[in-house]
């Protein structure tokens, strides 16, 4: 039925309206907190390409948990940026590794909070790739296999909640899922990168994590931004290998990705809102361009529009303070 006996407006005239017909809702269950924990003592250091953003010491970690904690904010993602790298990433299965005393420490003084870790190689490893290199410069699969399922079980075994593999080698979440279960870890959940594209938007983490390829670039390994379809791919094949949660990463430029991905599994979906799409809004509110707080809902609340149960965001804390309010 048409104007004038249908005026859409009717159900826009007031907060309350809209509320009562309102189609997606956010919520600070939805978020996730990533942070960077590096080596060493009484370190809080800024991320400059990432406002807001600081790297944290084990025993700097309190103050920022508990405020995480106190937003309602349900978990954090953590990073490790070690003292020594090396080219097989040896601290990245330390036992007493940066992110293993991390958890172990957010544990002990915040144990409902819900810890992640991030599993890849290369902010441990010299050359910055993500998997181990072979002589000619090539990624070894699966020799980096090995290494990524020995590093989540020193996760597991410090107290991690879930494995969150990042690398993006082929069989890693089979893998992984196995070394778990083998050790006594059938219980702790697998959150895979499952359609990770090779994007732009990561450069401001490689400045937080250290992180950067020292050669080459991560496009053998991380997926063409032109494919869906190959993402589809992937994520059957990590579900099929015991993932129980799936991501995409990034968010804003892949919500299609996003829609077909929970569409087609039905399946838990993440999606990391990443840093560069993080500091672009830092960046253009600092010039006065646009209204910060608006813009990060409406990115936010689209990335849950298109499907995604769980949002990763370095705006989470943010988010959080005006969804409180």
């Amino acid at each position: 039925m048409a104007f004038p006996a249908t005026r859409l407006r009717r159900l826009r005239a007031s907060r309350s309206l809209r509320n009562l017909v309102k189609e997606t809702v956010l919520s600070v269950d939805d978020l996730i907190y990533p942070l960077f924990v590096i080596h060493g003592k009484g370190k809080k250091i800024p991320v400059e390409s990432m406002p807001g953003v600081f790297q944290f010491s084990v025993d700097m970690l309190k103050e920022e948990i508990k405020q995480i904690h106190s937003l309602g904010i349900p978990g954090v993602l953590l990073f490790g940026i070690p003292e020594i790298k090396d080219s097989m990433a040896s601290s990245a299965h330390d036992k007493n590794g940066v992110i293993q005393q991390a958890v172990k420490k957010i544990k002990e003084f915040c144990p409902e909070l819900t810890v992640i870790t991030d599993v890849c190689l290369c902010e441990y490893t010299d050359h910055g790739h993500c998997g181990i290199v072979d002589p000619d410069k090539t990624i070894n699969n699966d020799l980096s296999l090995e290494l990524l399922a020995r590093q989540a079980v020193t996760h597991a075994m410090a107290g991690s909640d879930m494995i969150a593999p990042s690398d993006m080698m082929d069989g890693r979440v089979g893998n992984i899922r196995r070394a778990l279960d083998l050790e006594g870890f059938a219980g702790i959940p697998i959150m895979s990168y499952s359609a990770k594209y090779c994007s732009g938007f990561y450069a401001p983490f490689r400045d937080a994590a250290d992180s950067a390829p020292a050669f080459g670039s991560r496009k053998t390994y991380q997926m063409d931004p032109a494919n869906v379809s190959e993402a589809i791919r992937a994520v059957r094949l990590d579900i099929e290998e015991g993932a129980d949660i799936v991501m995409v990463k990034p968010a804003l430029a892949y919500l299609d990705v996003i829609k077909t991905v929970k569409e087609t599994f039905g399946h838990p979906t993440a999606a990391f809102n990443v840093s560069g799409e993080y500091s672009l809004i830092k960046a253009a509110a600092a010039m006065g361009w646009i209204d910060e707080k608006a813009l990060q809902a409406e990115v936010l609340l689209s990335i849950k529009r298109a499907g995604a149960d769980i949002i990763i965001s370095y705006a989470a804390k943010d988010a959080a303070q005006m969804l409180n309010r």
